[in-house]
């Protein structure tokens, strides 16, 4: 049998999360031999080293080491290193997901050497050309030759777009394959929130868990101040739970605020991939800006409040699982996370079943046969 070669770039915590679930097939199927490619986008030990661990991956084959900088900076350094790899390894075809910096210059570095790419997640759409995730995205939409769409939504996007039928396929999430597999091996017991139980009285299905790290909040003092006010207020009524960005940390210190947070909420580490499950898993609800975040929220059933203008998973939404709140002004963000406590939605599937990786690991078989 003639195996053929991937090369798969990530860089990012919710992208180690989705190339799990394809990693574990490729490594079944026998048909496709995989190189795995760490940027380095999220470089901390507990951003990155432990998720590997949590979810059963090898380590990478190569370690660019490269974050920090402007976007410009990162995605160019990016693009010099995969292009030398990918003439290196010489693959038959390029494997991206979601929408970072690596994504873009894995998809750059590999359709300029005429090496075909297949984008996990492609058409999703925000509408907001002043977020850097979707000039990312689309852009690699543009060049890839397989686009692995997660809903029906993202293909008509990319229909509308002018991308042929033929390179779009609807596999399903990626994401709702890890949360089967790894939902079922956490339990209210032990790990987090054990410990948060112990320390601070904090039982399942008690407290709201929030995360903070897009840089649209993050780099803008207005929002993320106001972010910060109404999780401290929303504590008055439930304990708030904040797993903390260093990014967002380091801009809190900077900005002095750090301190009143950390007196009004629980604020902890950056959590590996199992440990944040059991806080999704058992959370009252969610408050979040990250687009996993909202969907892992749904998966658990747990009601969730986007911190942001719009969001990608816009059927969430509309099934009233997911309520936007744009941190322009306390007393709104607060409105929406106490509504939204309680509060669950309509019985949707817009995800697919579990079975993406597998249908995406054939799709490339067959084509690359």
């Amino acid at each position: 049998m003639n195996t053929k070669k991937i090369v798969t770039v990530i860089g990012a915590r919710p992208q180690f999360i989705k190339a799990s679930a394809v990693s574990a097939v490729l490594a079944e199927s026998g048909q496709l031999r995989e190189t795995v490619v760490h940027t380095g986008q999220h470089f901390d030990a507990n951003m990155s080293d432990v998720f590997f661990a949590d979810l059963g991956m090898k380590p990478p084959a190569y370690q660019c080491g490269i974050h920090g900088g402007t976007h410009g900076d990162m995605t160019g350094r990016m693009l010099i290193d995969i292009e030398n790899i990918l003439l290196l390894e010489t693959p038959d075809a390029v494997l991206v997901y979601g929408d970072t910096n690596s994504t873009l210059a894995a998809s750059l570095a590999a359709v300029k050497l005429h090496m075909p790419v297949a984008h996990v997640e492609a058409g999703l759409r925000s509408f907001n050309m002043r977020s850097p995730e979707e000039v990312n995205r689309i852009l690699t939409d543009r060049v890839s030759r397989w686009l692995f769409t997660p809903n029906h939504k993202a293909g008509v996007h990319l229909l509308n777009e002018g991308a042929s039928a033929d390179r779009i396929h609807q596999v399903g999430d990626v994401m709702l394959d890890v949360a089967l597999r790894h939902g079922a091996r956490v339990t209210p017991d032990g790990g987090v929130l054990g410990r948060l139980r112990e320390e601070h009285g904090i039982r399942a299905g008690e407290y709201c868990l929030a995360t903070i790290h897009r840089a649209e909040n993050t780099d803008d003092p207005v929002r993320l101040t106001t972010i910060v006010d109404a999780l401290s207020r929303f504590a008055s009524d439930i304990n708030v739970v904040l797993p903390l960005h260093p990014r967002t940390r380091s801009t809190l210190a900077k900005q002095g605020k750090l301190k009143a947070l950390q007196n009004a909420v629980i604020v902890l580490d950056p959590l590996g991939y199992l440990p944040m499950v059991q806080l999704e898993k058992y959370a009252a609800i969610i408050a979040t800006d990250s687009g996993g975040v909202q969907k892992e929220a749904f998966f658990y059933g747990v009601p969730c409040v986007t911190l942001r203008d719009e969001t990608e998973w816009t059927e969430l939404v509309d099934a009233g699982w997911n309520r936007l709140a744009p941190p322009v002004d306390v007393a709104s963000v607060l409105h929406a996370l106490q509504a939204s406590l309680g509060l669950t939605g309509q019985d949707i599937a817009p995800y697919g079943v579990g079975d993406a990786a597998a249908r995406i690991v054939k799709r490339l078989s067959d084509e690359l046969a």
